[in-house]
């Protein structure tokens, strides 16, 4: 890396931090609950995770997923459209149809998967998007990636 890249790389970096949008990364020690501790010791509120219910640490959750991996191994290895689905996936799916009256459900791994698939299913070119600017990046690019008319407010 040249000097000069180097110092234009450190002036965006003081820029960053000087107009306080710089974030440092919290390394978290302990399971995921309402309260954490984190790398210094100190306990903090987790106000932030999706564990709402604190279900990520309740010993049934944790029992379920021991026994997920024993049968199911860790995980799909890819992306659903490249290897497929398991069928522990599709009995879900099934019984979440059911509950819901539905013809049929697709769950995604992330919000950030459903995003990027939902909008361009959903939206063309005759659609328009309002949406506000502090938008999660997911939802900015599942907008990016339809067909839509969009607007920024």
């Amino acid at each position: 890396m040249t000097d000069q890249f180097q110092r234009h790389l450190q002036r965006q970096l003081d820029e960053i931090r000087g107009a306080g949008t710089w974030k440092n990364e919290r390394v978290i020690t302990t399971p995921q609950g309402t309260t954490v501790r984190v790398a210094d010791g100190q306990p903090v509120l987790n106000l932030c995770a999706n564990n709402y219910l604190g279900l990520a640490q309740h010993p049934a959750v944790v029992a379920a997923a021991r026994d997920a991996l024993e049968k199911w191994g860790y995980g799909m290895a890819s992306v659903r459209f490249i290897c497929g689905t398991q069928a522990v996936h599709k009995q879900l799916e099934a019984k979440l149809s059911e509950f819901l009256g539905t013809e049929d459900t697709i769950l995604y791994g992330s919000c950030f998967d459903a995003n990027g698939g939902l909008f361009e299913t959903l939206l063309g070119p005759e659609d328009a998007i309002i949406s506000d600017e502090l938008n999660h990046a997911s939802i900015i690019d599942g907008v990016r990636l339809c067909k839509a008319q969009r607007s920024v407010t």
